[in-house]
């Protein structure tokens, strides 16, 4: 599930990065000016600098049925429950889109996963897809071999997908994962060490293949690449063995291509021909399952069926007769939400937080929390003006410095100038 974040750390962290570029940027020579600038910068009211954190009153997504649910329906597995850990309750409702992805995954068709960023589209594919994998366990028929490739346009977001599965399946080694990339290094010695210096305390999975030498050995059951590296893979005999099939069949079972939208135009059928390519390669009695996850796929389920099916070769149903392989997001209704009820032109005109709590109170709204918020807005209020008026003084003291020294200096190269020409007439009148 999507991971909460603290907004005003991040944008505390923003803020800090931003005044660190802003010190390497401009260096005066000379050291007070130098040090009055950096404390400029590095003043509590960056708010000058940067503004926000705002906050986006936007609807939550339908929620559906919690993971637990789907286990006792028998839509996932019993061995489902191994995966509960703090980040990701059982009980915890799953959106709707997540859990209808979930059970068109588990029907076997293809889906296309087309819901806004920060919707949860990973999970709506991997889930089922390790539920898939632990069924396998649990029938006592999960060995080596791909089951599902997880294909993505840039090296950074298989990387963040790493994470990802390295939080899911710290506690089930019986499934293995591995990213194989230009990045990823050839023998497992080196592999470790690279992985010591980028997570320095972080400990290595034993279900985790960190080298191509241990993925061409045992291929990982979920494997993370991107295209121009599945072109290479097809091609060298060194990595055939991740092709291979497992006593005369083939171990494959999904193609997921995730922000499918970006290959359009050219490289749209270059990697077509490329998953059908693949597909040939590794198709064996069951077919294939092809997902594809777009944020920016657009809301037309047809035009988006068909450029999924274009893409992959593979029929996707746009919805039109029975059930549709296109998943998109469902928002509440503004009409759903609870409110305080119905404000006043005056009301909405208020501008002082007392008053403001004072109407949210009169409208039915008793939550202690209230108070305190509007306190801290008040007292960052007066924070505010108070760090606008000490950087207006010190705006004031560069400008008097800054003045001063100039006069100073002005009046010192004149003192010079008359004390040299002083000298010169002295000498001449001796001479």
């Amino acid at each position: 599930m999507t991971t909460a974040i603290d907004p005003v750390a991040v944008s505390g962290t923003i803020a800090n990065a931003y005044r660190r570029y802003l010190r390497s940027l401009v260096s005066p020579r000379d050291p007070s000016i130098a040090a009055a600038l950096r404390d400029a910068i590095d003043a509590e009211a960056h708010q000058q600098l940067v503004k926000g954190p705002y906050l986006e009153a936007t609807p939550p997504f339908v929620t559906g049925l919690s993971p637990s649910e789907l286990i006792e329906e028998g839509i996932l597995s019993p061995a489902f429950a191994s995966l509960a850990s703090p980040s990701f309750p059982l009980d915890r409702p799953l959106y709707s889109h997540q859990e209808e992805s979930i059970r068109a995954i588990r029907a076997g068709r293809n889906v296309v996963v087309a819901t806004g960023t920060g919707s949860g589209k990973t999970e709506s594919f991997l889930l089922p897809i390790v539920d898939r994998l632990l069924r396998e366990h649990a029938a006592g028929t999960l060995g080596a071999g791909v089951r599902a490739i997880l294909l993505y346009p840039m090296n950074a977001l298989a990387n963040d997908q790493l994470k990802r599965l390295r939080s899911l399946l710290a506690a089930t080694p019986q499934i293995t994962f591995g990213r194989y990339t230009g990045d990823t290094e050839q023998t497992t010695e080196w592999a470790r060490k690279k992985f010591g210096k980028q997570f320095p305390g972080q400990p290595m999975l034993p279900n985790e293949l960190l080298s191509r030498e241990q993925m061409r050995a045992t291929p990982p059951h979920l494997l993370l690449t991107n295209y121009a590296m599945l072109e290479y893979l097809l091609l060298r005999p060194q990595d055939m063995e991740l092709f291979a099939s497992v006593g005369g069949s083939s171990t494959w079972q999904f193609i997921v291509v995730d922000e499918a939208h970006v290959y359009d135009g050219a490289s749209g059928a270059e990697v077509g021909f490329l998953l059908r390519r693949l597909r040939e390669r590794v198709s064996g009695s069951a077919p294939l399952q092809a997902i594809a996850t777009s944020a920016t796929v657009g809301t037309d389920a047809a035009r988006a069926a068909r450029f999924a099916s274009d893409l992959f070769g593979l029929p996707f149903a746009s919805g039109e007769q029975g059930p549709a392989d296109v998943i998109s997001a469902r928002r509440v209704r503004y009409d759903d939400i609870p409110t305080w009820g119905e404000f006043t032109t005056e009301e909405l005109d208020l501008d002082s937080p007392e008053a403001l709590l004072g109407a949210a109170q009169r409208h039915g709204s008793n939550d202690p929390a209230l108070p305190a918020l509007f306190a801290s807005i008040t007292i960052w209020s007066l924070l505010y003006s108070l760090a606008i008026f000490l950087i207006g003084c010190l705006i004031l003291w560069l400008i008097i410095y800054t003045s001063v020294r100039a006069a100073l200096s002005s009046h010192r190269r004149v003192q010079a100038e008359d004390a040299a020409f002083a000298k010169g007439i002295a000498a001449q009148r001796h001479n």
